[in-house]
């Protein structure tokens, strides 16, 4: 009888899964493959939970693939190496984030921009290439954070510096890159500059924070006006803006060098642009499920550009996580042990959290 590609991973795993479109979570034992000779092997220690991650447990995108182990914010400890491992060594605290396989050939590959490699293997509820030199290219989907291990190439595992807590560092590891990412390539880091960041959640809060320590002037751009104090006293943004005040949008207009849009639910960009400088960049990072009204007319009169953003490469990400590091940046957490991950999961959907849910697998992920 011919043995099932799950069953000829030998290293027995606990974690948590979604089974159907209902999104529950619950207690799931499943395989990691045996470690390769550039792999490591690392003890789960946190998960932060994305707002992605709660589409994708009730594939509300239509390509997830059931049972569905979620989780690309992870952070932990080493615990075996392969022969062949040259950054790494037992001990080290590492970080796993939305990936976990490329091509290593294509042009992005070469360019250090692993996430828009057309192979690129997605930490969870993806699949290697039968192309790609590996022993999951059997067609064995792929399971996230939620669990006790990880064993992944060290080409895809980042170092985090001692001084960053484990916990409030593995968001970074897609919040903060998300928006790291897009600072640095549209030219939106340069002290002085002023930048506006529409919503004040998971990315917006970690957005703020990224472009204060570059030394931009920062605009919070929200439809909650009780977020004004929190932006300013806590955060340090240095204004506040209510997008549906039309008398606040209107004395803003023209006065900003571009704009990190985070916001996933359906809202007007016409107002966004508005605000721009000429030249001004209004960069999308946030993810909507209906397409949004783009006008040329005021792209064309300012000469101003929208553009998007996903993640970033495994040489920025690492050069994201150190200036995190350097300049005590770190996510606002609310860790939570893994049983409460259903309950996380309502709350996230309502936008009651402040502003990551972090797992704590370290100490909570048990069989039941």
């Amino acid at each position: 009888m011919a043995v099932s590609a799950e069953n000829e991973r030998p290293v027995k795993v606990l974690g948590w899964a979604a089974r159907d479109s209902s999104g529950l979570l619950s207690p799931f034992e499943f395989s990691r493959r045996v470690k390769r000779e550039q792999d490591v092997t690392v003890k789960v220690l946190y998960c932060g939970i994305c707002h992605s991650d709660l589409h994708n447990v009730k594939n509300e995108w239509g390509f997830m693939s059931y049972p569905m182990v979620p989780g690309h914010e992870i952070a932990g400890v080493i615990t075996e190496v392969g022969t062949k491992v040259t950054k790494f060594k037992v001990g080290d605290r590492v970080g796993v984030g939305c990936m976990i396989g490329s091509c290593h050939n294509c042009v992005n590959c070469g360019d250090n921009l692993e996430n828009y490699c057309p192979e690129m293997v997605p930490v969870y509820g993806g699949k290697f290439s039968p192309d790609n030199d590996s022993e999951d290219s059997n067609g064995t989907i792929n399971y996230g954070g939620f669990s006790e291990i990880m064993v992944v190439d060290e080409h895809f595992v980042f170092k985090f510096p001692n001084n960053m807590p484990l916990d409030g560092g593995a968001p970074l590891l897609c919040a903060g890159i998300t928006v790291y990412s897009p600072l640095r390539y549209y030219g939106l880091d340069k002290p002085g500059m002023h930048i506006g960041v529409v919503g004040l959640g998971g990315l917006g809060h970690v957005a703020v924070k990224f472009a204060k320590a570059m030394g931009l002037r920062v605009t919070v751009i929200s439809t909650s006006p009780s977020k004004k104090e929190e932006a300013m006293n806590h955060l340090g943004a240095d204004a506040f803006l209510v997008s549906q005040d039309a008398e606040q949008m209107q004395l803003a207009m023209g006065t900003m060098n571009g704009i990190i849009d985070t916001a996933s639910a359906m809202h007007a960009l016409l107002p966004l642009i508005g605000l721009l400088k000429t030249h001004g960049k209004l960069v999308m990072v946030g993810l909507t499920d209906k397409p949004l009204e783009l006008l040329a007319m005021p792209l064309l009169l300012g000469r101003k550009i929208v553009g998007g953003s996903v993640v970033g490469g495994i040489k920025e990400t690492q050069e994201m996580i150190d200036f995190a590091a350097e300049h005590g940046i770190i996510a606002d957490i609310e860790v939570i042990p893994m049983d409460y991950v259903n309950t996380a999961m309502e709350r996230l959907a309502k936008g009651d959290v402040r502003y990551r849910f972090v797992i704590d697998i370290g100490n909570s992920l048990k069989s039941y």
